[in-house]
């Protein structure tokens, strides 16, 4: 999901909290981890525009792999060639796992959920494109974070996360 802000403070806001954000969701998820039976490991996923073609994402991908290990010459070759190629955002999932269960968590959904108001995960996830609006209650009257109602919001969507985990071995969806 791409957020759409109504206009540019929206998004100077945005821009100040979401850094913040990602920040106290890791905290609560790794304090909330450390108290349960589930394990968690991060992985990145690349986020494509809708737009782009399957074998462009697999060129892509295979330059990325060859820049791990290309000597300092083929390095050069390789970001040239990644330079005229479209470039996926940075995703980011939590995958929970536990027994025979894995679930994996989308985090910039959760950050969404923190920096923006009454926000809902998009369902269908195909929606790419959802008005937001900030919450503002996270930045205090001089306009900088308010890192206390930050940290209670965080805290209260991550233990709604693992509030929501299922107890049972029975297949869940993806949150």
């Amino acid at each position: 999901m791409k957020p759409k802000f109504a206009d540019a403070i929206a998004w100077e806001q945005a821009e100040l909290l979401m850094q913040p954000v990602f920040i106290r969701l890791i905290d609560n998820l790794r304090k909330q981890l450390e108290q349960s039976d589930w394990k968690g490991t991060y992985q990145d996923v690349p986020i494509w525009a809708e737009e782009i073609p399957e074998e462009i994402k697999a060129k892509v991908s295979k330059l990325q792999e060859k820049l791990k290990t290309a000597s300092p010459e083929q390095a050069v070759e390789i970001e040239r060639a990644l330079a005229h190629l479209p470039s996926p955002l940075p995703g980011y999932q939590l995958c929970l796992q536990k027994q025979d269960q894995q679930i994996n968590i989308d985090l910039w959904d959760l950050c969404y959920q923190i920096c923006f108001q009454n926000y809902q995960i998009p369902r269908p996830p195909e929606v790419v494109d959802i008005l937001v609006e900030i919450d503002t209650s996270l930045i205090d009257e001089t306009g900088e974070v308010d890192w206390q109602q930050l940290d209670t919001k965080a805290q209260r969507i991550v233990g709604q996360v693992f509030a929501n985990l299922p107890d049972a071995l029975v297949p869940s969806p993806l949150l």
